[in-house]
């Protein structure tokens, strides 16, 4: 029996007859506590990271979705500071170098991928992370910089992104002159518009650079740029800005994401990453009075919506990193980029150098904290951040019990519940059993050494426990018509054939023999909208075509347990058909659910 079974039993019992519309005491489950399990080796996507200029083992490492981790001892071991509020997605992190007990702290990620992780306001500890306080921003959802006073600890500039998926008017730049008690809003454009990147003149704090961007996120489409991007100066401490033109040396036509990095040693060297028709990134030698272009190469903006990050050596002006899908540096001012020889793991999000020691470098990736003490010649990762972003998870009947799950970007993995041993569940107990970025990962009910592990676009993959085989096993098109996939497609087995699996994009998919053959059972059984059908367009004004906007597509299959032949289908569009026979014909029973909104 599946322990989830055992587990629906026991509520089943406490949820009999006597007990039918009364409340449950809480206390009764007070004995069910969480324990971690892992894994951390592959751990999981970094966005925000800080450490103290006068103790650089004080290190402090917000996640995408999950929560923010403080080390003082360099990494060898990482404290959950965040846990007890209310979301665990991080935007950015700065620490008051003035008072490090002090630290700011904004939610909701600010690389807005379909799967972000969403934020609920602004946060500052006054102790080091043992209490919170709430400082507002509650509708922001993104606030994706927090740039502070380098003397004055009364001081901050907030940088909000906002929401990705309608307008809001928490947006842009926020400053306070009382600690976060009051705020003023001191650059807005419009309800689309938010915050990209701010930074401040290290040598004047007057001065700061903002740069604005305007988008959208549709569960079909995304839309980067427009007139509302741009980027601003301020030289009054941020309560008046000045928005460069084409004139100052800004590309032509519309403007999309913009990553700004400003020279510790030689503030008047900026650099600014332009996403534009034609991308690039520009410097200026003067303080920002005008800008050059100086590499318009085709990957200098490698998929601005989700890398928009640069950085500039505390000693040496000319020394630029570009944080994109791999590691780029410049020893140029940005002329020319060489990829770092390292084999770190993709997506790089966030980046802290030791301002009295360029040799040590941190970076925030898809697959955790990496340090470097080398200049990035050479580097080791943190394999003790257990921040895995799991889609789903299922278990076997194994004893202990094992459990499954894909994570995004790091595969399918395999790791136990529990270990009879002394000192609990180690990292190389996980293994993987599907590669790309892993969702739903089920075992065979009727082979516990077979199971399936799928990733983006439909791909799935047989896995063998015994030989450790991966077969490919996705359906093909039937009689060429393209297939849709959802990002995370439904998988599902028949619970009265041995062997039998069904798969869903438009259609549904049954193989009686697992995954070897394939036929389609079904219609498209979505709206079949063309004009929801663009993700070969989508990413506005640099095409992003990665499958995640795929639409139109199944997100459910769902075989019943109790009645042969029955099947249940949903889908991203809205629609819920029902077959009750195997798939040879489908009902259609969207307009008999009531008071469920337009799914356009």
């Amino acid at each position: 029996m599946r322990y989830p079974q055992i587990l629906a039993i026991c509520l089943a019992t406490l949820l009999s007859a006597p007990l039918v519309g009364q409340e449950i005491d809480p206390s009764l489950f007070s004995a069910l506590t969480a324990r971690n399990i892992g894994p951390a080796g592959m751990s999981g996507r970094i966005t925000a990271i800080d450490g103290l200029t006068s103790d650089p083992n004080v290190l402090w490492v917000g996640a995408a979705t999950g929560g923010l981790w403080k080390s003082m001892n360099g990494g060898t071991t990482w404290t959950p500071v965040f846990d007890e509020q209310r979301v665990s997605g991080i935007g950015a992190v700065a620490i008051d170098q003035n008072a490090p007990e002090v630290v700011w702290v904004g939610t909701g990620e600010g690389n807005p991928r379909n799967s972000a992780g969403v934020g609920a306001g602004l946060y500052k500890t006054m102790d080091g992370g043992a209490t919170w306080q709430l400082l507002g921003f509650e509708q922001s959802e993104r606030i994706h910089r927090i740039v502070l006073h380098p003397t004055d600890s009364n001081v901050a500039w907030i940088g909000v992104m906002g929401p990705a998926w309608s307008d809001g008017e928490e947006r842009g730049v926020y400053k306070t002159t009382d600690s976060g008690k009051t705020w003023q809003q001191v650059l807005w454009v419009n309800e689309r518009t938010g915050i990209a990147d701010l930074i401040i003149d290290p040598s004047n704090p007057m001065k700061l650079f903002a740069a604005m961007w305007e988008f959208r996120r549709e569960p079909w489409f995304f839309t980067s740029g427009g007139p509302g991007s741009g980027l601003y100066v301020s030289h009054d401490g941020g309560e008046n800005w000045s928005r460069y033109r084409e004139d100052d040396g800004m590309p032509a036509g519309e403007l999309g994401r913009i990553g700004l990095a400003i020279s510790p040693s030689e503030p008047s060297v900026v650099y600014a990453l332009v996403e534009a028709e034609r991308s690039a990134l520009l410097r200026s030698d003067n303080g920002g009075a005008s800008w050059q272009m100086v590499n318009d190469d085709p990957g200098v903006a490698n998929r601005p919506f989700y890398y928009a990050d640069i950085f500039v050596d505390p000693e040496n002006e000319l020394r630029v990193y570009n944080l994109n899908s791999r590691l780029w540096i410049s020893e140029d001012g940005g002329r020319s980029f060489l990829q770092a020889d390292v084999d770190v793991h993709s997506d790089f999000h966030a980046m802290w150098i030791d301002a009295n020691d360029p040799r040590h470098i941190l970076v925030g990736t898809d697959g955790g904290v990496w340090e470097s003490l080398d200049k990035a010649e050479t580097w080791r990762v943190f394999d003790n951040l257990p921040v895995g972003q799991f889609y789903h998870v299922s278990v076997d009947d194994a004893v202990p019990y094992n459990v499954y799950g894909g994570m995004q970007d790091n595969g399918s993995w395999r790791g136990p519940s529990d270990v009879w041993q002394v000192g609990g569940i180690r990292n190389y107990e996980w293994r993987e059993i599907a590669f790309g970025d892993g969702f739903n990962s089920l075992l065979d009910p009727d082979d516990a050494n077979l199971g399936y592990g799928m990733s983006q676009g439909g791909r799935l993959v047989r896995f063998d426990l015994r030989t450790g085989e991966r077969k490919f096993v996705r359906p093909w098109a039937p009689e060429g018509t393209p297939l849709r996939f959802n990002w995370n497609a439904p998988l599902a087995f028949d619970p009265f054939a041995s062997g039998t699996v069904y798969y869903g994009s438009q259609f549904v998919h049954k193989s009686e023999n697992r995954g070897t053959t394939w036929q389609v059972v079904s219609p498209d059984l979505t709206t079949n909208d063309p004009s929801k059908q663009r993700q070969a367009q989508s990413g506005g004004l640099t095409i992003d075509a990665s499958g995640a906007e795929n639409h139109t597509t199944l997100t459910t299959i769902a075989p019943s347990p109790v009645e042969r032949d029955l099947i249940w289908t949903g889908s991203d569009d809205g629609k819920v058909h029902l077959s009750r026979a195997a798939g040879g014909t489908w009902e259609d029973l969207t307009e008999r659910i009531d008071d469920v909104p337009d799914a356009t």
